[in-house]
């Protein structure tokens, strides 16, 4: 880890019965910091998140605005965990999508505005969470949200189905590829997978231990030069420096772009579009077809939801031609039957 990684907590050493307890004793404060003036909003936040600028935010009515980027920074918790009428945990890759998705979801059930709390961690994290009871630790503050839609990979969506996290069938909704994002003007001349393994080029890389994506990458990069690129790309470069494990990719592999820590980083290429879009100094370099690794995106309502029917809402909103087409924006495609196997 480094002073800049941004890793969620779980607390694995407290147990149920504590999160419980923690959750009834922090509505009431919840309720009153919701009533707190509006301030003006934070300044000039640089390369640090949230990229946003606050517009994930989906509560109508904001606190005191407390954000000094790179120190105190939530960028991937979004909304009032107490006075919700839906939460939804969605793995962190799409978390740009997320405010325009739940402005649209709102149109279409306007007693939901203002309602909607998510997050966008790791999927493997969220999971941790939900395993947990909903507490979650970030710095000193802990707070306890009980999911009621888990978003993630479809074989990450299965498993907690099959462990009993999640209920139902998983329902597939969107696909999205990988690519190499470097940052703008390419410096290192990154061309290809190949060119990750050269001495001296410094990578960032999804941990596959808590990010479904390494494991996809590792499978990219095995197409691209055999077992022998994936271990000097996860292996002879993580003992000599070269390469730097993310906790949650989707934040740090841009910034470490950003700050120059890093050369180049395998990330969906939904990301890098959004980068792109958002003005900050990212570029990337396509991944062959015969190379690259489809990640199919699905959804199931997870077991105990204390709002079934707006997650039931939530999940059919996802399939909508609404939702698709702003997934198209940042080079999602629509899951059809013929992309799963």
């Amino acid at each position: 880890m480094t002073p800049n990684s941004e890793k969620p907590v779980a607390p694995h050493t407290t147990s149920r019965r504590t999160f419980a307890a923690l959750a009834a004793a922090a509505l009431a404060p919840c309720l009153l910091a919701s009533a707190v003036a509006v301030a003006a909003p934070a300044g000039d936040q640089g390369v640090y998140p949230p990229w946003s600028g606050g517009a994930n935010d989906p509560v109508e009515k904001r606190g005191l605005e407390f954000t000094v980027p790179e120190v105190d920074n939530l960028p991937d918790f979004h909304g009032d965990p107490c006075n919700h009428k839906l939460a939804v945990f969605v793995g962190g890759n799409y978390y740009f999508a997320m405010a325009p998705l739940v402005h649209a979801f709102e149109k279409l059930h306007p007693e939901m505005k203002g309602k909607v709390y998510y997050e966008t961690i790791p999927p493997g994290l969220l999971a941790q969470q939900i395993e947990h009871g909903g507490a979650i630790t970030v710095g000193n503050m802990t707070w306890v949200v009980q999911a009621d839609v888990y978003a993630a990979g479809l074989k990450r969506v299965n498993a907690e189905i099959k462990s009993g996290h999640a209920a139902g069938k998983a329902v597939p909704y969107a696909t999205n590829t990988l690519t190499i994002m470097v940052p703008k003007g390419n410096p290192a001349k990154i061309t290809s997978l190949q060119d990750l393994a050269k001495p001296g080029v410094r990578l960032v890389m999804p941990n596959p231990e808590f990010e479904g994506i390494g494991r996809q990458i590792k499978a990219s990069l095995a197409k691209a030069g055999g077992d022998e690129l994936v271990r000097a790309v996860y292996e002879t470069k993580v003992k000599n420096g070269e390469t730097l494990l993310t906790h949650i990719h989707h934040r740090q592999s841009p910034l470490w772009l950003m700050q120059g820590k890093a050369d180049a980083g395998v990330t969906w290429q939904s990301e890098a579009m959004f980068q792109e879009q958002v003005g900050n100094p990212i570029s990337h370099v396509d991944i062959p077809d015969a190379q690259n690794a489809t990640g199919i995106y699905a959804v199931a309502m997870v077991k105990g939801a204390r709002h079934p029917a707006a997650a039931k809402k939530w999940i059919a909103f996802l399939k909508s031609p609404a939702a698709l087409e702003i997934f198209k924006r940042y080079g999602f495609k629509a899951y059809e039957e013929k992309s799963g196997k």
